[in-house]
Parts: C-alpha cells; structure tokens; sequence
C-alpha cells in the first residue's frame, strides 16, 4: 500500500486509539473582542457568525455524542470548542465548563479553538493541568504570517501575537494547530510559502488549512462584488496546497485540506462547498507530482517521508 502524502490527524488519532475518532462541536458561548468593541465591532473580514451557528453546536455533550452517534456509528469523540473565542473569559468559568466536556468514557480529547491574543498565563494553566487528564491541543487563529495581510482582513492581531501565544502554550507542552487560509486579499504565493516557513520555525504541532471562500454578510463580500478579490479555480487551489505542504516540516499533523460554510451562505467559490472534491483534487495534484508533505522544507533531509511514525504530541 502506497504511503500517505501527507501526516493526516485522521490517522493519526486511528493509530493512537484504534479507531476513528469523531469530533463534538459544542458551544461554549463565548463572544470575541474583535466584535465586541475590545478590539473591534466589524470582526474578521472573513467571518460569519451564523456560519458557525448553522453547524451542529450543541448545548450540551450527551447530546452531542448522541448525534454523532447516531450518523457516524462512532465509539469515541473529541469534545470540540470551536465556535467563538474559547478563552475568552476568566479561569472560573472556563474551568469547570472544559471539565465538564471531558467527564465521559468515550471522550478521549478536547481541542480548543481561540484567538493568539487570548491566551494568558493563567488560562495556559489551566490547560496544562487538563491536558494531564485527556488528550488537549489549541487551536490558534494564525490565517497569515504577512502583517499586512492581517492587517487588510482586520484579524486585530500581528504574526508576534500568535508566536507569543503559541510560545506560552508550548511552555507548557500543549499542542498548537494553527489556522491559515490561502489566497488571502493581496496574498502572493511567496505569502503562502512565508506562512509556512513561520510555522514551521514556530514549532507547530498541526495545521488546518482552508481556502478563501467569499460569505454573506462579511466584509469580504462586499470588496468581492467590488471586482476587488479573485477567487481561485479549484485546480489552483489544489496547486496552492500542494506547494503548502511541500514546504511544511513532515512532523506537522495536518488537521484538513479545506473550509466550507453552508451553501446558502457561500457566495463563493461554489467548489468550496464540496469537501470531498477538494481533498480529491489535492490528493490528485500530489500524486501528479509524486510529492509529499515536507519533500521542500529544510527538515526534509533529515526527516524522509514516513508520516505514519508521527504520533500526537500530547501524551
């Protein structure tokens, strides 16, 4: 059987546990201050808060499992806290309620998802202690490494930011995932390519990558009707995350190939909703290469092609 092109959190985990493991996305009703007025009222570019909405949040973990349950036939989760800013708030709030989402026998993690610029100190405490009782890694909202680009989109945070936090957590020996959309506004391939030479030199446990897609009611929607952002056809976009993963360093668990909204809130591209035909696409583009994840970062010669040796670095 053919090696993997790429180290996939899918097998990862399955290697780790013996079986595949299924997210719970859960909600933890935390707002952001880049709407809230703390650092901005207009959010991300990019963001539509009913997109999250509109995905499975439950109220509460049983219920959850349940549904999971009940469409995948799944036998262990990974309570998910994605939707807003997850550290947002004081450590007694936070602690009892991430406590609470990993108080059952078939939840083996908990991944957190929150912004580089609200992670403290003492909330990095609190997840190290709980990342001695189950597997735990944060999510950070990095998106670019290009100041400027950060800036265009109003992330209301800089690439120092993010290495700050991420150094805070590391400290600590919890596992970061970076966020990173390629093809941002303004965005060269050579952006792309800085991304992840700044990952990598980051030590980043994990990467999500997602493609540019256009929503409703965003600030991206408005300069897209404006003629002043261009999409990628969905070959390119395959193109762009080959090179990606060319350049990341082989340990470096990736977390997905893509991002999609629901359909009545997507403008575009209309091939973003379709997340099976984009992993094909990438998976076709490597394989017309005959290229692999890390074959062009500077670990490559010390680090051959073997992703499935990699294992997650929470333990």
């Amino acid at each position: 059987m053919a090696l993997p092109r790429y180290n996939s959190i899918n097998a990862a985990l399955k290697k780790r546990f013996g079986c595949k493991v299924f997210k719970v996305s859960l909600e933890g009703g935390f707002g952001c201050p880049n709407r809230d007025g703390k650092i901005s009222t207009s959010g991300c570019a990019f963001c539509n808060e009913e997109a999250y909405l509109t995905k499975t949040l439950s109220p509460n973990l049983l219920d959850g499992i349940e549904y999971v349950k009940r469409r995948h036939g799944a036998a262990k989760f990974i309570s998910y806290f994605q939707s807003g800013t997850n550290t947002y708030g004081p450590v007694k709030i936070l602690k009892p309620l991430f406590e609470a989402a990993i108080d059952h026998p078939d939840v083996v993690g908990l991944a957190i998802g929150t912004r580089p610029d609200c992670i403290t100190a003492e909330n990095a405490d609190l997840l190290e202690s709980l990342s001695g009782r189950t597997m735990l890694w944060v999510e950070l909202g990095l998106q670019s490494a290009n100041n400027e680009t950060l800036r265009r989109i109003n992330r209301g945070h800089t690439a120092f930011d993010f290495r700050n936090a991420a150094g805070i957590l590391k400290q600590r020996n919890i596992p970061v995932v970076a966020h990173v959309i390629l093809g941002l506004p303004g965005e060269s391939i050579q952006d792309m390519h800085e991304t992840a030479k700044f990952i990598n030199e980051t030590d980043i446990d994990g990467v999500k990558i997602h493609n540019l897609h256009v929503l409703k009611g965003t600030g991206l929607e408005k300069l897209y009707n404006e003629g002043k952002i261009e999409l990628p056809a969905l070959e390119t976009y395959a193109t762009w995350v080959a090179d990606f993963l060319e350049q990341l360093k082989p340990s470096i668990l990736i977390h997905r190939v893509n991002g999609h909204a629901p359909r009545h809130l997507t403008i575009a591209p209309q091939w973003s909703i379709n997340k099976l035909a984009i992993f094909n696409a990438v998976e076709r583009e490597l394989k017309r290469r005959n290229t692999y994840q890390g074959c062009h970062s500077e670990a490559s010669p010390k680090n051959p092609r073997n992703p499935r040796d990699s294992s997650l670095r929470s333990e």
